[in-house]
């Protein structure tokens, strides 16, 4: 196994989860950060990954042998796809491993099904700059791991877990979408997939995700009753109604995943029951 790993992105709900499970598989881990932060789990240091010749001398300075590459500004072009592209460039520079984490908001939901030979259509900002990101880092690195996933939950910190417990207390406005069908994917399995292809030569798009499709709403109410609170004070909606433009099905395939990753893509219905104390 490799032993010195940079995640990026580590003050963020993946990236914190892939950096504390690889230090405590053996790895040697930095994690990087835009703003300062008061506590990571690994050592951190203060990185924009707008800035390419940064994002070059932090990994010659520090010298992986793989980056885990988690880092997103959800609105932000420059974040997400110029800094995937600058990570890349460093990457390749240097000869570094690189494990890219990107989205299935790449695609429309015109097709529902994706396997890894689908062609990303986005349809809103977003998933445009996740879709411009993979073709930068497939162009620039060719041999960098380019994993595309979910619905990140799992452990209550994902951003559906805390929206349902802000709605439910009346904290946020909105509603969860009875029409918009994703594969949530606990955090640690894919957490511990990426570290997995971390230390594999695979190269390409790998989907990983969980194995339930599942709407936003009905996934908000198992939370709900997971936590103790009332799924009935879900505000629910359709995205029609809404007047939003997203995509409402997508379900990556992830059977390849299946045969080539020792790790278990467990399905929403396996691991969201389990005991969890309410966040306050």
């Amino acid at each position: 196994m490799a032993d010195r790993l940079v995640v990026t992105g580590v003050t963020g709900h993946l990236g914190a989860r892939v950096a504390r499970r690889a230090a405590a598989a053996g790895w040697s881990v930095v994690g990087t950060c835009f703003r300062a932060a008061s506590s990571t789990a690994v050592p951190s240091e203060r990185l924009d990954i707008r800035d390419r010749a940064t994002v070059h001398e932090l990994l010659r300075r520090v010298r992986p042998d793989v980056v885990v590459h988690t880092a997103a500004g959800r609105d932000d072009w420059r974040v997400m796809a110029d800094g995937a592209a600058h990570v890349a460039v460093a990457t390749v520079a240097l000869g570094i491993r690189l494990v890219h984490v990107s989205s299935d908001a790449v695609f429309s939901g015109r097709d529902i099904d994706y396997d890894e030979s689908a062609l990303p259509d986005p349809i809103y900002p977003y998933g445009a700059a996740k879709a411009a990101a993979e073709t930068a880092v497939a162009a620039i690195d060719p041999a960098a791991a380019i994993v595309r996933t979910s619905l990140i939950v799992g452990d209550g910190g994902g951003q559906h877990e805390i929206l349902t417990r802000d709605l439910i207390a009346g904290r946020v406005q909105g509603a969860l979408f009875t029409d918009l069908i994703r594969k949530p994917v606990h955090v640690d399995d894919l957490s511990d997939a990426l570290l997995e292809l971390a230390a594999t030569d695979h190269r390409g798009v790998l989907n990983v995700a969980g194995a339930d499709p599942i709407s936003r709403y009905d996934l908000g109410v198992l939370v709900a009753q997971r936590e103790g609170l009332d799924p009935v004070r879900i505000p629910a909606a359709t995205i029609a109604d809404s007047g939003t433009r997203m995509a409402a099905d997508v379900r990556l395939s992830t059977r390849r995943a299946v045969s080539l990753l020792r790790t278990r893509l467990r399905g929403v219905h396996d691991f969201i029951g389990g005991p969890h104390a309410p966040h306050r």
